[in-house]
């Protein structure tokens, strides 16, 4: 049996669990507005979301830079109440590889 199709939602760990939580939120948004049709095609497949989190803006710019690299679906989410700081990505199934090591958002620390 194989796995199902993931969505992958990246927040940073530095930012209060409530703004992770909106900010993970507002990044999902951003795909479906961005990806529509990608994201029906998960949603009706499996609609199943990981909420991870990496330690601050810079480790997500970096994550974000090597999704581009290797072509996969990413948004960023900038929150304009904080200066337009980076503070959540959504990105989409096929990066499933790339993110497996970060921990669960809200539970575990980062490295």
């Amino acid at each position: 049996m194989s796995r199902p199709e993931k969505v992958y939602l990246v927040v940073r760990a530095d930012l209060p669990p409530g703004q992770q939580a909106v900010q993970a939120a507002h990044a999902l948004q951003e795909l479906n507005v961005q990806h529509g049709e990608l994201v029906r095609g998960w949603y009706a497949r499996s609609n199943t979301l990981a909420f991870l989190a990496t330690k601050d803006e810079l480790s997500l710019e970096k994550l974000h830079t090597k999704a581009q690299e290797h072509g996969f679906t990413c948004v960023q989410f900038r929150e304009p109440d904080r200066d337009k700081e980076l503070t959540a990505l959504a990105l989409g199934p096929e990066a499933a590889r790339m993110v497996r090591h970060l921990p669960l958002a809200l539970k575990e620390r980062p490295p």
